[in-house]
């Protein structure tokens, strides 16, 4: 029999305390998301990158470059001049009878890799009020962190949070690697669409042909997901009264660390109650900040610089080699592999972070290393 896996080493699992009628939505968004295998019959293609939600996702954790994807044709914030050419996704994988997609000659392009899944529904219940609060976009501080909320259009079809504030007919949007998506809705029906390229009522048309080809996954499939995403549990700690990793996270204070990689924050209202005014600890703002030449690509999304990035939440950082291979792949596309590789990497606003950080001892370093693996 094989020896018992404890849940702290396990990102997969349900938020405590759902209802009986919310536990059978769980496992069915469950089982849409890690059991359902897409082929021709059930629309995959014409091109894709992907033919399961598990497949860029395993044990819900992060993806590894292998499975990663490519962006393509945003060099600055006017937009996509390449949607016409397959932008914004470059699907590399086709059924019989089709060619995958070439880049297009000329188009600026990113690699990424896929973020771990779970705690989203914490990460979605924050309040438009609260990013504002913390967003300090002119550094009127001084302090040379200068994170911004993402402000976008947004789809017609997502589901706007309580409170939610516009500005110029814009939203705040949270997720993805620039924080260019608006909720788990728009999430989930564009990695369906641009991932698999299966359609649905939200997103009707075929990444190949541009046309409208009906509903090749269900309205009640989508939302079942969404609500999968939404109550997945937040990553839970590992020795953490560990005295090594209880210095570390002292380091990772000291230097500076906790300005963008905010170690608490609360959700406001959510319909699901259990999610309601909750204090969670996902070692992340949400906002965007100048990551500087070091990890500029060239590309964006929406109205966000080429250097800017989001704040990539931290928890369930040291479980990542789980899902990757038994290998650390960090940062938005992997180059990383090694904590300390991802921290040497920051630049812009994190430079004197990373500074800060080579001037650790070899003891200090470990520990902070400790401490994030505790994540």
């Amino acid at each position: 029999m094989p020896p018992l896996i404890e849940e702290n080493e396990l990102l997969d699992g349900p938020i405590e305390g759902l209802s009986i009628e919310e536990q059978i939505q769980f496992l069915k968004g469950d089982e849409f998301f890690n059991d359902d295998i897409f082929t021709i019959e059930k629309g995959l293609g014409p091109i894709f990158n992907a033919i399961s939600c598990v497949s860029c996702h395993a044990g819900d954790g992060k993806g590894h470059p292998f499975v990663g994807f490519t962006r393509f044709g945003q060099p600055d914030t006017l937009g996509n001049r390449f949607l016409h050419l397959g932008g914004h996704q470059l699907q590399n994988k086709a059924i019989p009878g089709f060619q995958p997609e070439q880049l297009p000659p000329g188009a600026t392009f990113t690699n990424l890799v896929a973020p771990a899944v779970t705690g989203l529904g914490f990460l979605d219940a924050v309040s438009d009020a609260d990013l504002i609060a913390l967003s300090d976009p002119n550094d009127a501080d001084g302090d040379g962190i200068s994170g911004r909320p993402h402000w976008k259009n947004i789809p017609a079809y997502v589901q706007l949070r309580p409170n939610s504030i516009t500005l110029n007919e814009r939203y705040i949007t949270r997720f993805g690697k620039k924080a260019a998506v608006y909720d788990l809705l728009e999430q989930t029906s564009l990695a369906y669409n641009q991932d698999i390229g299966i359609t649905s009522v939200f997103e009707p048309l075929d990444p190949y042909s541009g046309l409208s080809t009906g509903r090749e996954v269900s309205t009640k499939t989508i939302h079942d997901v969404v609500f999968y995403l939404k109550t997945l549990k937040a990553p839970l700690r590992r020795n953490e009264d560990d005295l090594d990793v209880l210095a570390g996270g002292r380091i990772f204070a000291q230097i500076n660390c906790t300005s963008c990689h905010l170690p608490t924050m609360k959700t406001g209202y959510s319909p699901i109650e259990l999610l309601s005014n909750k204090e969670f600890h996902p070692y992340t703002d949400l906002l965007l900040h100048d990551m500087g030449p070091e990890l500029d690509d060239g590309y964006t999304e929406g109205k966000a610089l080429t250097s800017e990035w989001r704040t990539p939440p931290l928890w369930g950082l040291g479980l990542s080699k789980d899902s990757q291979g038994g290998s650390y792949f960090l940062l938005h596309d992997g180059r990383a592999t090694s904590i300390e590789d991802a921290i040497l990497l920051h630049g812009g606003e994190a430079r004197q972070s990373a500074t800060s950080y080579q001037q650790l001892s070899e003891t200090e370093k470990q520990q902070l290393i400790k401490f994030l693996e505790s994540l």
